[in-house]
């Protein structure tokens, strides 16, 4: 009996791999800009403090940062151009 319920675990943990890689969020295309050029750019924006969190989501950069005068500033950028979305 337990040799039966460990293959079925088995089994089931197998057959949901593709499944728990499909949920991973994709990766940048290939023709995708350097992120460090994203957050050159950035760096560049009147007022920049600096960047707390760069997030990968629904095939976009979004970049949270800080002002000089403490506002946060979230971005989303479109990996290809390097623009803002």
């Amino acid at each position: 009996m337990s040799r039966f319920l460990l293959a079925t675990s088995v089994a089931v943990l197998l057959a949901a791999g593709p499944a728990f890689a499909a949920d991973e969020p994709p990766l940048p295309p290939p023709n995708a800009k350097k992120l460090s050029d994203i957050l050159a750019k950035v760096e560049q924006r009147d007022g920049f403090r600096y960047v707390k969190e760069v997030d990968w989501d629904s095939g976009a950069y979004v970049v949270t940062y800080y002002t000089s005068d403490k506002a946060k500033v979230e971005i989303t950028y479109d990996p290809v151009t390097a623009e803002p979305k």
